[in-house]
């Protein structure tokens, strides 16, 4: 489980940050997890090759670099998995030019502020609406988003 990735991060905490490459990732060179990781590698090699290996250093040179592969492979894995992730939090940006049901009645030419109801990302939001048109658009009106301003939505009647 380790290996993979999945073990607790709870329970046992190193006494120092060890992170290397001075940005926000989630790969440290020295961590609990790749000491492990190290060790099966390093210790199943060591006990697999030791009837085949006679000469120990060779036999320890090899399980080091065993060792060492299983943490690049734990790297790999990781950056794989890393690439699965997808940001689903709401930016109002991405409800240009989408489409939106009247919720509160819309005043006329920016005389006051309405509600819309717009799914994004497979949630709603009720957001703040504006229109540029003179004429008042009423709750249940389909409208679409073509600009906005300081938050707030400046829709057109569909």
């Amino acid at each position: 489980m380790t290996f993979l990735g999945v073990d607790s991060t709870d329970v046992l905490q190193a006494d120092f940050d060890s992170d290397l490459s001075g940005g926000d990732t989630t790969f440290q060179l020295f961590s609990l997890r790749n000491l492990i990781n190290f060790l099966l590698g390093f210790s199943w090699t060591g006990i697999s090759f030791f009837n085949i290996i006679n000469n120990t250093i060779v036999l320890i040179s090899v399980a080091f670099f065993v060792g060492c592969v299983f943490v690049f492979l734990f790297f790999i894995i990781i950056k794989q998995v890393q690439k699965l992730e997808e940001d689903n939090s709401f930016k109002i940006e991405n409800t240009l030019n989408k489409s939106a049901e009247v919720y509160l009645t819309i005043p006329e030419k920016k005389a006051g502020k309405g509600k819309i109801m717009i799914s994004i990302n497979g949630s709603f939001h009720e957001l703040e609406a504006m229109t540029e048109h003179t004429e008042k658009i009423t709750s249940g009106n389909v409208v679409k988003i073509i600009k906005i301003e300081n938050n707030i939505i400046i829709v057109q009647p569909i």
